[in-house]
């Protein structure tokens, strides 16, 4: 598992004196300010941030040495990472997205399905982008309990039972 585990965002300036509009992926969006300093994804970069208020799609944020409108803009698009032992415990039935990402995915019979390419949410539940096994190919399970009846992190599989429709018809004989 990484060490790191993203968190939010810059999403670039705020006004003219440094400020940076910031997009938090935590539950609680305002925890993103208790797990500072954050890194970048390579860790060369370290932030400590403060967020001064929320905005639409996010929060007002100030960080140590940025005290212009272009070097806020030069960090737009830095994704922020926390350390994994910053952030709390879950609960057996949750899951970080980082940890799901690069996961095999087998159906209930046993059979590779594919591999988990990235965790999406588009404003209702999860759903697992899977590129399936020996193609280029995705499809999304829905993360479900119903789809998604075991996550076992330290084989590092996922069992499936994904509703009929979603993985494409096998070639008949």
């Amino acid at each position: 598992m990484n060490d790191k585990v993203s968190v939010g965002a810059i999403a670039g300036s705020y006004g003219v004196r440094g400020e940076l509009r910031v997009k938090s992926y935590c539950a609680v969006p305002e925890d993103i300010e208790t797990y500072s300093p954050l890194t970048s994804e390579d860790g060369k970069r370290s932030f400590a941030i403060a967020l001064v208020r929320p905005i639409k799609n996010g929060f007002v944020a100030r960080i140590t040495d940025v005290t212009s409108k272009e070097e806020a803009d030069a960090l737009r698009g830095t994704v922020l990472f926390a350390r994994r032992d910053q952030l709390p415990s879950l609960p057996d039935d949750e899951f970080y997205h980082a940890d799901l990402i690069g996961l095999e995915v087998f159906d209930t019979g046993g059979t590779l399905i594919g591999k988990v390419k990235t965790v999406q949410n588009h404003g209702a539940d999860d759903l697992l982008e899977t590129q399936l096994a020996g193609t280029s190919a995705t499809v999304f399970l829905p993360f479900t309990k119903a789809a998604v009846p075991t996550v076992d992190l330290a084989t590092g599989r996922i069992i499936a039972d994904p509703p009929d429709g979603i993985l494409p018809d096998a070639k008949a004989d």
